[in-house]
């Protein structure tokens, strides 16, 4: 629900913010927030000085070249076509899974996913947003589907080293360094932005896309990933679409199309398949 929200709030944020900028300091509120949160359960940022090194690698993938990836990419292409980019998010992990984790694949999870991904594509083809692939978006489509197997990268990564820490003082640590980074990259960005020039509906977006889409949604996809694994977790990404439908609905009148009716089914068929457990066979 809350990754749904998100596309549309950075949309309008981008158009008075830069894309540095903006990054840097949402990234700053999501780590405060983790960071308060860890405290409050006793949590500490202090890490194992084995896992130190191989720590600061996966944030610099997650948190760095996933946001800058992303936040770069959406801001080149449309929409529509990020979401059939990010909706492979499910089949990337799937496949890294299989090949790097003792999570493999079973026929009911690789149906599911393809299921979810083939609904994605529905959705968006049944809209009246445009796809398009010519030249003027080619290279944001490009980077978006980088976005989405750099997000899968981060994700197997995760999985190992969500075994020794918890979810949310492995989150805080994560935005930590996602905010150095950024910071360092944004600061030029920051030195000149106009602060009196941004309206209040711009750092309402800011906010939101900080605490909630990367501070509390992070915690919740990590945690995601301890309690259920790396492929289910993933495959409720292409809920993202689905929701956005029905925002859509609620919130701007909005009619759905026939197509957009089955690929919202054929998602939630998805999902629910790559859930399902194998039955063993005595």
């Amino acid at each position: 629900m809350i990754w749904a929200l998100n596309f549309s709030v950075v949309k309008i944020s981008l158009l008075e913010f830069d894309p540095y900028s903006f990054n840097a300091i949402r990234f700053f509120l999501a780590f405060l927030l983790l960071y308060f949160a860890a405290k409050k359960k006793g949590l500490s940022l202090k890490v194992k000085r084995e896992h130190f090194w191989a720590l600061v690698g996966i944030g610099l993938i997650g948190n760095l070249l996933y946001q800058m990836l992303f936040i770069v990419g959406i801001n080149l292409t449309k929409a529509a076509n990020a979401s059939v980019m990010l909706g492979t998010i499910p089949i990337w992990v799937a496949l890294l899974s299989q090949f790097f984790t003792e999570e493999k694949l079973t026929p009911l999870k690789t149906i599911g996913v393809l299921f979810a991904f083939f609904g994605v594509a529905l959705i968006v083809a049944g809209g009246n947003n445009e796809i398009s692939f010519k030249s003027d978006t080619f290279l944001g489509d490009i980077i978006t589907i980088l976005s989405a197997i750099v997000w899968a990268v981060f994700t197997i990564f995760s999985k190992k080293y969500l075994k020794f820490y918890n979810s949310t003082q492995f989150s805080a640590f994560m935005a930590l360094i996602g905010f150095i980074c950024l910071a360092i990259i944004g600061a030029p960005a920051l030195v000149e932005l106009e602060w009196s020039s941004i309206s209040p509906k711009a750092y309402g977006g800011l906010i939101y896309s900080g605490t909630l889409s990367v501070g509390i949604a992070y915690l919740i996809w990590n945690n995601g990933i301890v309690k259920i694994g790396a492929v289910r977790t993933a495959t409720y990404q292409n809920l993202v679409p689905v929701l956005g439908l029905i925002f859509g609905v609620i919130i701007l009148d909005e009619v759905l199309t026939l197509f957009q009716y089955i690929g919202a089914l054929s998602v939630i068929a998805g999902i629910v398949m790559a859930r399902l457990p194998v039955k063993k066979i005595t």
